[in-house]
């Protein structure tokens, strides 16, 4: 049974841990706190990863029906995150097939979900990043709205920037709704996870 790759985007280091271009790091964070594992950074991976199972029960399960998952956390800048998940797939032996990408979505309001199969970049680095190195588009992608940066901030600066605290509390619901989207992607399917998902 072939293996999924689960890439949450992000920056590295504690600076940029809050930060709402992080929230694909929130999520495989949370499955990986779920599954009751824990990362490693592989040498010369330049990533941190995680491998686990997904089951019937949930992430983290074992049985006949457990499929093989392996969480990644770039170790580069987002602009270069494609190079830890080339490095990733051909170690894994796992194609865009079985790749899901969860990044920040400017264009999708926050508490709100979209999952898709392929597509552009729509200006994101981290997504021509790793399109450059595997050559294709053809992945998974769990789309984290973040909304749009009030006023004339520059949405570059808006990206890397905190969520206020106003809003902690519905980012961490929704970083638990994106985690049981991937579980339902790899589970039963892209229409399934859109049914229950998308907004």
């Amino acid at each position: 049974m072939a293996a999924w790759l689960v890439v949450g985007l992000g920056n590295p280091g504690p600076t940029y841990a809050t930060h709402r271009h992080n929230v694909g790091f929130m999520v495989v964070d949370e499955l990986a706190r779920r599954a009751r594992a824990s990362f490693t950074a592989p040498r010369l991976m330049r990533a941190e990863v995680c491998e686990t199972r997904l089951t019937a029960s949930g992430i983290g399960g074992i049985g006949a029906d457990a499929e093989r998952v392996v969480l990644l956390k770039s170790r580069t800048y987002m602009n270069e995150s494609g190079i830890a998940v080339s490095k990733a797939s051909a170690f894994f032996k796992i194609d865009p097939a079985h790749t899901i990408v969860v990044h920040d979505e400017l264009d999708i309001d926050l508490t709100q979900l979209r999952l898709k199969l392929g597509g552009g970049d729509n200006g994101h680095n981290g997504l021509k990043s790793i399109r450059a190195h595997l050559g294709t588009g053809d992945f998974y992608r769990v789309r984290f709205g973040i909304g749009r940066p009030p006023g004339r901030q520059e949405p570059a600066d808006f990206v890397l920037t905190s969520f206020p605290a106003s809003a902690r509390d519905d980012v961490a619901v929704e970083v638990g709704r994106a985690a049981d989207a991937v579980e339902v992607l790899i589970a039963s399917g892209l229409a399934e996870a859109q049914n229950r998902f998308n907004s």
